[in-house]
């Protein structure tokens, strides 16, 4: 088969690979229809992730067709359409009964990312992102082999195409969770830092739950524009304003946001000072971003994390959150527990997520979508790949 694979940073290459094949009872092969390039995969692409390997297939949002299912599999079947969220999780350790399914303790072959680890086991596996996350191959192929059948693979039915349906995978929960971990609803005011794709999934959540004021910051205008003009959000530039916060503050009288969304996570742009602590490795994360989020909310408020962050922050402004008796909500998305939900979302027409596609290719192409996406190119939202 044909799938996109890590040879390095910014180094990635269409090879013929071998098909994959069930390992397990509970695996299910999956014919790939549409799958698309993250965010995140820029982290990977960047060469900003640890233990990814030469030749590691890449890619962690995909959907398709069931080709092949083990023996214990049943509750999908040969010939069946479904999403596959980005978590696989078993579904039935102490943590997926809670419906935390992104701290699934058995999944995950990898170390994880925490440092002071001690005892405990790492997070779920991820599809396509490192060896810390299981080393699972990725979507972005022909053909995968999906862990936890009856768990992961959710059936999608109608006449609903891929595109509508794709996100479910990962941004569009990703952007639901860090809504819901906001308390967003009716009346609400909302600051989001980063018009990417799950800061752009996370304001069309907030416009469907009715918030009533939406700052969104980035410094790419072509995103400010699309997030303003779909979702009626407040653009702040931060090439042109150094300070968003404050402009966030003048414009709640001096009392701030009910909460913050982080969409932005490690790769913020920081200050010098960061630039050099990160290049020496003394810094994992820019601090930026949330320095940002604790002083545009208001005592009492909420600064919601799905942005990703790693090890340790210069500067993160502790005393402040305790200051302001803040509530911080972070982590890798439940995906499974919000699928039912959204997908009546989009089957009801609340939400149409396909809107934020620019670029569709073939998978044959993906190297040259990476690169776009990365540099910003062409007015780049989001890539969507085709296998042939």
């Amino acid at each position: 088969m044909r799938a996109l694979t890590y040879h390095g940073a910014k180094d990635v290459r269409i090879e013929t690979v071998p098909d994959p094949i069930l390992l397990e009872d509970d695996d299910v092969i999956l014919k790939v229809t549409a799958t698309a390039i993250c965010g995140s995969d820029l982290h990977l692409y960047r060469g900003k992730i640890p233990q990814v390997k030469d030749g590691d297939i890449l890619g962690h949002e995909f959907m398709g067709i069931v080709q092949e299912t083990g023996s214990a599999v049943s509750r999908v079947k040969k010939g069946d359409r479904v999403i596959i969220p980005f978590v696989i999780a078993c579904g039935q350790c102490f943590f997926c009964q809670k419906d935390l399914f992104s701290a699934c303790e058995t999944t995950n072959t990898g170390r994880g990312a925490i440092i002071n680890k001690k005892g405990i086991t790492p997070s779920a596996a991820l599809f396509g992102y490192s060896h810390l996350y299981g080393g699972v191959p990725g979507g972005q192929a022909e053909l995968v082999r999906v862990p936890k059948g009856n768990v992961g693979p959710f059936p999608i039915n109608g006449s609903l195409s891929d595109e509508q349906v794709l996100f479910l995978t990962d941004i569009l929960p990703t952007g639901y969770q860090a809504l819901l971990n906001a308390e967003v609803q009716a009346g609400s005011t909302l600051a989001i830092y980063g018009a990417g794709p799950v800061g752009l999934m996370a304001a069309a959540c907030a416009r469907m739950l009715g918030a009533e004021t939406i700052f969104m910051i980035d410094h790419h205008e072509y995103r400010l524009d699309f997030a303003q003009q779909h979702y009626n959000t407040i653009s702040i530039n931060f090439d042109e304003d150094d300070d968003p916060a404050h402009t966030i503050l003048e414009n709640t009288q001096f009392r701030g946001v009910d909460a913050v969304i982080d969409a932005v996570g490690f790769e913020a742009k920081g200050s010098t000072v960061e630039t050099v602590l990160t290049n020496l490795k003394l810094e994992g994360s820019s601090g930026e971003v949330l320095r940002q989020c604790i002083a545009a909310v208001r005592r009492g408020g909420i600064v919601s994390v799905p942005g990703v962050y790693a090890g340790f922050i210069h500067a993160f402004l502790f005393g402040d959150a305790f200051d302001k008796g803040l509530t911080i909500k972070m982590g890798q998305t439940h995906v499974q527990r919000f699928l039912p939900e959204l997908l009546e979302f989009i089957e009801n027409g609340d939400l149409t997520p396909a809107d934020i596609i620019t670029h569709r290719m073939s998978l044959e192409d993906a190297p040259r979508g990476y690169e776009i996406f990365n540099k910003k190119e062409e007015n780049c939202r989001k890539v969507v790949l085709i296998p042939n």
